[in-house]
Order: C-alpha cells, then sequence, then structure tokens
C-alpha cells in the first residue's frame, strides 16, 4: 500500500502548530492562574506543569478543543490590537 502524503490545510490556522506550542503560548500570555480562570482543569491550577497539562489533553479530547480555541481567539486578539497599533 502505498503511503500518501497528508492534505494540505491551507485555511486550517492549527495546521502545523504542535499542543505544547499552543499551550506554552497559552501559559506565556495568561500565566497558569489565568489559563485555569479560562478553562477549569486541575492540571492549570494544581501543581501545574507543561509535560503533566500535555499529558491530560492528549487524552481527553473537549479539553483540548477548549485549548485550541482558547489559542485561536487569543491569536486574533493579538492581530487585532497590532493591526490598531499600525492602522
Amino acid at each position: 500500500m502505498p503511503e500518501s502524503t497528508p492534505p494540505l490545510q491551507p485555511k486550517n490556522p492549527l495546521h502545523g502548530v504542535t499542543l505544547e506550542a499552543m499551550l506554552t503560548a497559552l501559559v506565556a500570555h495568561y500565566g497558569w492562574p489565568g489559563l485555569a480562570e479560562r478553562i477549569a482543569l486541575r492540571c492549570f491550577s494544581s501543581e501545574p506543569s507543561i509535560a503533566s497539562s500535555l499529558k491530560m489533553l492528549r487524552k481527553t479530547p473537549w479539553a483540548r478543543e477548549k485549548l485550541e480555541s482558547l489559542y485561536l481567539f487569543t491569536q486574533r486578539e493579538q492581530r487585532r490590537a497590532a493591526s490598531t497599533k499600525t492602522g
């Protein structure tokens, strides 16, 4: 069976962004307490770490969807803020 290449996803804003990159960016932006406020997960509020959070997010589809949604929202807000500064 020949190996097929994955389809290109030019309209998918998450294409090529790893879960770790999203989590790291959100922690840098909000901090662990701010992230725990926005997504109520114990791995964000009780002894948080990137490794333990990634482990939980990989096993829990609904939590990963919330993280992806918050990441996209944060990216849009940052782009808007940048465009109003330069506009």
